[in-house]
């Protein structure tokens, strides 16, 4: 699928450039984004809507298929047309649109408070696709209040299929989940653990037991049992692992 670099920002209405002095304090932003990369597995890259490239790109390897992160910083968004299939390129530019135009709707003063999350395949170096969960939330605004700088956090994605378009707010418990055969946005209630299920998927993330687990909270292994199958269907996944990296993808906590 050929694309143009213009097409992921056609949605945007971009009219207050940032000034060399913004771009200097930007670049703090950099640096604690590195810093955070340091202590995680996860990629960290941080997007410029002005200069429609990347801000800032990890050494984290997940994201990079197999180049350099300067590489993938230099190419920008160029880097998702060599690496993403054309079926999925075809489903960013719609989640683009889509995500831009719920921006819209946000009052100026909760801007910085709402976050996107979806699923998509890379090409990695070695020609297999990966499944991957992209988390992006604005970091910056211009003068007018549209995102100029937006952090991006990139994992394995417990889902099988690319999709799961997901817009969450900072202390809500509304989600908005984008329907794309009707391509409206739906509101629903944010996924809720119980307290206990939450320390049961606390402990199996540190790679406890379930007899562990069963000791540390004093209960017995059949409610751990228990616990653990209720998590399975409330994320709607196949195991324990999967509902890990859902709770981690989703924050779930």
């Amino acid at each position: 699928m050929k694309i143009n670099i213009s097409d992921f920002f056609s949605p945007m209405e971009l009219r207050s450039p940032p000034t060399t002095k913004d771009y200097d304090k930007a670049q703090w932003f950099a640096q604690v984004a590195d810093a955070f990369s340091r202590t995680t597995n996860q990629c960290v890259y941080i997007i410029d809507y002005y200069k429609q490239g990347f801000h800032y790109v990890s050494d984290n390897p997940l994201f990079l298929c197999g180049k350099s992160a300067k590489a993938v910083l230099k190419s920008g968004y160029l880097f998702y047309a060599y690496h993403v299939p054309a079926e999925d390129l075809k489903l960013l530019l719609e989640i683009n649109e889509a995500g831009f135009q719920f921006y819209k709707q946000i009052p100026i003063h909760d801007r910085l408070l709402y976050s996107i999350s979806y699923d998509f395949h890379l090409i990695k170096a070695n020609k297999r696709l990966a499944l991957i969960n992209h988390q992006l939330t604005p970091l910056a605004l211009d003068a007018e209040f549209n995102i100029w700088l937006a952090l991006c956090i990139v994992t394995h994605s417990s889902n099988d299929h690319a999709g799961n378009i997901l817009i969450t707010k900072k202390g809500s418990n509304n989600t908005f989940e984008y329907d794309q055969k009707n391509r409206i946005w739906i509101q629903q209630k944010k996924m809720n653990l119980t307290r206990q299920e939450k320390e049961v998927l606390a402990f199996s993330m540190q790679g406890f037991t379930i007899k562990e687990i069963a000791q540390k909270l004093d209960i017995t292994a059949a409610t751990v049992k228990f616990h653990r199958k209720n998590i399975l269907q409330k994320f709607k996944v196949k195991n324990i692992a999967e509902a890990v990296s859902h709770a981690a993808n989703y924050n779930v906590f």
